[in-house]
């Protein structure tokens, strides 16, 4: 069982390292680390090459946390821990791709799709979150940070209540939500000090 769950794990992060924003921007001749925030995220892709780039970017970064997650649901429907070592996994393949030496985006997307795999429910409260607080601010970092947090709430009150949510997507939710956190610490930083910049294009279709 043990091997199973370490090549869950392992084929998980394989998919989530790939970097549609890295590739993107190489086939429009750019590196999207030299350009706006360095990230190569959705978010940073839609900025700097505008929507027609962005947007796949962005479905491709939420099918890669969402992919392995339904396909460890289908292999083995009776274990939650399984899926959720496949949806850790996407998540650490995007945040530390082998592609670029470890180096990756900020896992919002990915984990947003191996949650909405997982508790679609946590995900939409998250979403909810993320709208009202991007749309009232227009700082995304801003808006990611309180969708982090949102989500496990969102996951704790459905297992009180419903009681549909076991121990390990709870844990699950916490530990990624902190990720994202952490992965947001230069934001928070800028946030603090008012110097990060506000959800702007850069590049018109």
């Amino acid at each position: 069982m043990l091997m199973t769950e370490l090549l869950v794990l392992l084929a998980a992060y394989i998919i989530g390292a790939t970097p549609f924003g890295y590739f993107a921007g190489r086939l429009k001749g750019i590196d999207i680390r030299e350009h706006g925030s360095g990230n190569i995220g959705a978010t940073n892709v839609l900025r700097t090459l505008g929507k027609s780039v962005g947007i796949p970017v962005f479905v491709l970064d939420v099918l890669k946390g969402a992919i392995p997650v339904i396909i460890a649901q289908q292999l083995f429907p009776e274990s939650d821990m399984i899926a959720v070592l496949a949806a850790l996994g996407a998540i650490l393949g995007h945040t530390f791709t082998f592609w670029l030496r470890f180096k990756g985006g900020k896992g919002v997307a990915t984990s947003g799709g191996a949650i909405l795999a997982l508790v679609p429910l946590a995900l939409l409260g998250g979403l909810i979150a993320w709208l009202a607080v991007f749309y009232s601010t227009r700082y995304v970092a801003l808006a990611s940070i309180v969708a982090a947090v949102a989500i496990p709430v969102v996951v704790g009150i459905q297992a009180l209540i419903w009681q549909t949510t076991g121990f390990s997507l709870l844990i699950f939710s916490v530990i990624v939500g902190a990720l994202v956190i952490w992965r947001h610490r230069s934001n928070i930083t800028r946030l603090m000090d008012g110097t990060e910049h506000k959800f702007t294009r850069t590049k018109k279709n």
